[in-house]
Parts: structure tokens; C-alpha cells; sequence
């Protein structure tokens, strides 16, 4: 057995980010790195909004909503609601703490910082250890094809809340966009690679997109985001039945079999161990709900302890 002493966690959605909480309590101070999914970006009053990225530094820092599900716990909305009055669309909602972070970001970009250089700022200035970087400088944008025409990211997630129906799937700028230099840095020095529970489609795609050529598989474990037959958050399974024809955990592994030699099943879907192994995995099957930080954490023990390079 192997001990991983330097972690990357390729983080989009609730899920990695907190698996990312689990893996910061069982590693050393700054032996994590999380590469974070920017395909559902946006720009709302001319601030640079980076849900995926803001999700895993909220929560790292200790001040997510889990209430909610997104945001800043205890914020509140008198931006947004004098705004609403002002006429403007209010369907986005940014809370006044929340709104604190994007417009520093903005500030940094317009003063010329990178990306990944104001993230790695916000990090530090919320006293994180753990480096949080977005996976490109570049802007990549998630747009989706729907019955209702195309839509960007939020649009069709917080405005339209997945009502019409889904077509296809394209990442706007990833012809030209290019990995950061700290994302690949953080995902070659890695011991161990963690592919996080995320929707594979449009949370952990855009990154592999980028960062695949630069994985190792031997190094590089993926967790399924399925238990049970579904998605504990998110239209996983929606998704993947109308793009890839299943939502099956064989299926995620299908997505991920040329990057990662590792899988990790939920115990309530033991039954696909084998589909899973003649892909050419080896697979660890254990409980993958993460239910609060502790069991994030025991979720982490389990991968930490059982990884060995293939």
C-alpha cells in the first residue's frame, strides 16, 4: 500500500466539493490541490461569477450555505432585491457576502490578475491551505441545446430549472482555451489523481477535455457520482440517459476508463462491480453518501487507504 502524499481532486458540483472537505481533513496542510470546472461561469452586472470554483472555496473555508445549497450560510439579499425593484431579473440569486467575493475577483481580472491567480487570492485571503484552481484562464462556457433553443449554463439550470428537454451538449472556447499552468503542474506532481463524484457530461467533461492528456491512469481514481440509480444532487442521471442512452455507474466508468485505473462504487451498486472490473478498473466499493463532513471524511479514509498504484 501507497500512501498518497500529494492529492488532486478534479472538483465540479456539490459532491467533489465535498469530497474535497474530506480529503483536506485526512491530508497534511497543503498536500491537496482541487481543479475546478468553469464551464458554468457567467457574468452577471459585469461580475465574474465561477459557481463550481466559489462552491469548493466556500466550503474549505467553512462559510458554505448548506441550506441552500449555494452561497454564503447567514447571507442575506438587499442588493438583489433593490436591484429587482430597479427592473433587473433577480432569477440568479446572489447574496450580499456572496456578491463580496465576485466583485473582488472582477476587480483582480480587471486589473490583469489570471483566473487561477485571483482564486489562488480568495483562497488565501479566506485562510485556506488547500489551493483551489480553475481548470483554464480562458473563458469556457457550457451551452446546451434544448428544445427551447440554446442556452448558457445558468440559463438552463436556475432559470428554466432543466424543464425543456435536452439535445445536446457543446463547450463554447475549449478549441482555444488551454489548461492553467497550475492545473497541469498540480495534476503531474500528484500522487494520486481523484476524478470527484460530479456529473461526468458537464462537470468533470470540460476538465478532462483539458487536463486528460496530462493524466496518468495509473495515478488516477475516479468516483462514481450514481447510488442506487440515481444522483444524491443534480440531473446526472437525466443527462446521461439522454446523451449516453444509460445512467449506470458501468456507464460513468465508460467515461472515465482511458484516464483512471481506480473506480469506487457505492455499496448499493455492488452489483456492477463486475461490469465495472471488465473495463479494466480495480474497484472499491464502499459508502459513498456524504451526509455531512465526517462521513466526506471517512469517504476520503477509504480512497487514501485502499489506492495503490496499478
Amino acid at each position: 500500500m501507497m500512501v498518497p502524499v500529494r492529492v488532486t481532486l478534479l472538483a465540479g458540483g456539490t459532491g467533489a466539493a465535498k469530497l474535497a472537505v474530506g480529503l483536506e481533513r485526512q491530508l497534511p496542510a497543503g498536500a491537496l490541490s482541487v481543479v475546478t470546472n468553469t464551464g458554468d461561469d457567467a457574468c452577471f452586472w459585469g461580475l465574474r461569477v465561477c459557481p463550481d470554483t466559489d462552491a469548493v472555496l466556500y466550503r474549505l473555508a467553512g462559510i458554505f450555505n448548506h441550506q441552500a445549497g449555494f452561497g454564503v450560510a447567514g447571507d442575506t439579499f438587499a442588493l438583489l432585491d433593490q436591484l429587482q425593484r430597479l427592473g433587473e431579473p433577480s432569477w440568479f440569486q446572489l447574496g450580499d457576502r456572496d456578491l463580496a467575493l465576485h466583485v473582488l475577483r472582477s476587480a483582480m481580472l480587471r486589473e490583469g490578475a489570471r483566473l487561477t491567480e485571483a482564486a489562488l487570492e480568495l483562497g488565501r485571503r479566506l485562510g485556506l491551505t488547500t489551493r483551489v484552481l480553475p481548470m483554464s484562464d480562458q473563458d469556457v462556457r457550457t451551452r446546451f441545446e434544448t428544445e427551447a433553443g440554446w442556452l448558457d449554463f445558468q440559463e438552463y439550470f436556475v432559470r428554466e430549472r432543466l424543464r425543456p428537454r435536452l439535445r445536446a451538449v457543446e463547450f463554447e472556447g475549449l478549441a482555444e482555451a488551454r489548461p492553467s499552468p497550475e492545473a497541469v503542474a498540480a495534476v503531474r506532481e500528484a500522487d494520486l489523481v481523484v476524478i470527484g463524484p460530479s456529473n461526468p457530461l458537464i462537470s468533470i467533461g470540460p476538465i478532462i477535455a483539458l487536463l486528460g492528456p496530462e493524466l496518468c491512469r495509473e495515478r488516477t481514481l475516479a468516483v462514481s457520482p450514481l447510488v442506487g440509480g440515481r444522483s444524491l444532487k443534480g440531473p446526472t442521471v437525466e443527462m446521461l440517459t439522454a446523451l449516453r442512452g444509460a445512467a449506470t455507474p458501468e456507464q460513468v466508468a465508460r467515461e472515465y476508463r482511458a484516464f483512471a485505473s481506480w473506480f469506487v462504487l457505492d455499496r448499493m451498486d455492488v452489483d456492477y462491480r463486475a461490469e465495472v472490473e471488465a473495463l479494466g478498473y480495480q474497484v472499491l466499493v464502499c459508502d459513498t453518501v456524504m451526509a455531512d463532513d465526517s462521513s466526506a471524511a471517512r469517504l476520503a479514509g477509504a480512497i487514501l487507504g485502499s489506492w495503490t498504484p496499478v
